[in-house]
């Protein structure tokens, strides 16, 4: 039975669903009312279920929900072809990143309502993080653990752009457990989507395959790397979408793709696992997708004339493709979503370009 709110619940409960991340001292400034007055108002509607917990998710909304790795990207570009076992000269810049925060910033410059949850240290690493990622995700469930650095990813640049040598340190990220997620289950029931990356522990994804089946809640995996390919289940039926590059299956799957024969066979090969909709990206040779029916269809890539940076390319893809997806729209417009946003992106020296918007995405998609 819905209980009724009174005029004030009314009243902070529309503020609150015009700005989720309002503070108690702004809603206080807004209502005229005390700050204690406040407090006991949001009592009263996370009690009646209105809004859920003290981020202020209002109950009616339905987020997507990212899930992984959230870290602090160190950049060096090398001036000079790189020569190994010595002092190369460099430029150098540090962003925030990680696949699971990249993929929830796209989403949310695209206007999406994001929550990310991950795994943190208590240092000025996660601090950079949550000045730069706040505007585009609520961050409030975002675990921290005393005595672990926030994760770290450094890449190298040869001086055409293209990745020679990365190292992270992705340690904290075991501490996304299932228990993590069974904490948070009020906010994932919730979820018009949940996206994960294989930072996060193999029971981990095993729970969350389990937990959106039972919920009827589309999942999305986005490997990050090959060593972690051993984290998917062995079944997939659960998962919506994988996205999913060329080495990484070809290391799955203990095959090589020689040519477009054996590229399709490998999206037969996943389609089979159970996955309803499966995409193989390779480079600039572009992507094959394999859908629920079984059909296949292969996708050129955008010519790109500059590349400044492939990082953060194939994050710029999965959330263009997740989008459109969530959009209803067709497969070929749904693919185009991420070229476009992948291309775009390669252009822009950061890892989520700072000029998207949904106004901007609209755009780029015409122009194309």
């Amino acid at each position: 039975m819905t209980i009724e709110m009174s005029e004030n619940e009314k009243l902070i409960a529309d503020l609150i669903r015009e700005n989720p991340f309002i503070s108690q001292q702004e809603l206080s400034e807004a209502v005229g009312l005390s700050m204690s007055s406040i407090a006991n108002i949001i009592s009263g509607l996370i009690k009646k279920e209105y809004i859920l917990g003290k981020a202020y998710v209002l109950n009616e909304t339905n987020p997507i929900i990212c899930i992984g790795g959230a870290n602090v990207d160190r950049k060096f570009y090398a001036k000079h072809v790189i020569t190994h076992e010595t002092s190369n000269p460099v430029k150098s810049s540090t962003s925030v990143g990680g696949v699971a925060r990249n993929i929830a910033e796209n989403l949310g410059r695209l206007g999406e309502e994001v929550i990310l949850l991950s795994a943190r240290g208590n240092d000025s690493e996660w601090k950079e993080i949550y000045d730069l990622s706040s505007p585009f995700m609520n961050l409030e469930h975002v675990a921290a653990f005393e005595h672990s650095s926030t994760g770290s990813y450094t890449a190298v640049l040869d001086k055409n752009g293209d990745l020679s040598i990365a190292v992270a340190d992705m340690d904290i990220y075991e501490n996304i457990t299932p228990e993590l997620l069974i904490k948070n289950s009020h906010i994932l029931r919730k979820a018009k989507c949940v996206i994960a990356d294989l930072n996060c522990p193999s029971e981990t994804i095993d729970f969350l395959c389990s937990f959106t089946s039972k919920h009827h809640i589309p999942l999305a995996i986005i490997p990050v790397s090959v060593p972690k390919m051993n984290r998917l289940p062995k079944s997939l039926n659960a998962v919506s979408w994988l996205i999913v590059n060329k080495d990484e299956t070809e290391t799955y799957m203990n095959m090589i793709m020689n040519d477009k024969k054996d590229w399709e066979e490998a999206v037969k090969k996943w389609l089979k696992l159970g996955v309803k909709n499966v995409i193989v990206t390779n480079g600039s040779k572009g992507v094959m997708a394999g859908v629920e029916n079984g059909e296949i269809y292969y996708f050129p890539a955008i010519e790109t004339p500059k590349v400044v940076d492939v990082t953060g390319a194939g994050d710029s893809f999965c959330s263009g493709v997740i989008y459109s997806w969530l959009q209803k729209k067709e497969l070929d417009h749904i693919i185009k979503s991420g070229l476009v946003n992948a291309h775009k992106t390669i252009m822009s020296k950061y890892t989520v370009r700072q000029e998207l918007s949904q106004k901007q995405f609209i755009l780029d998609m015409e122009e194309m």
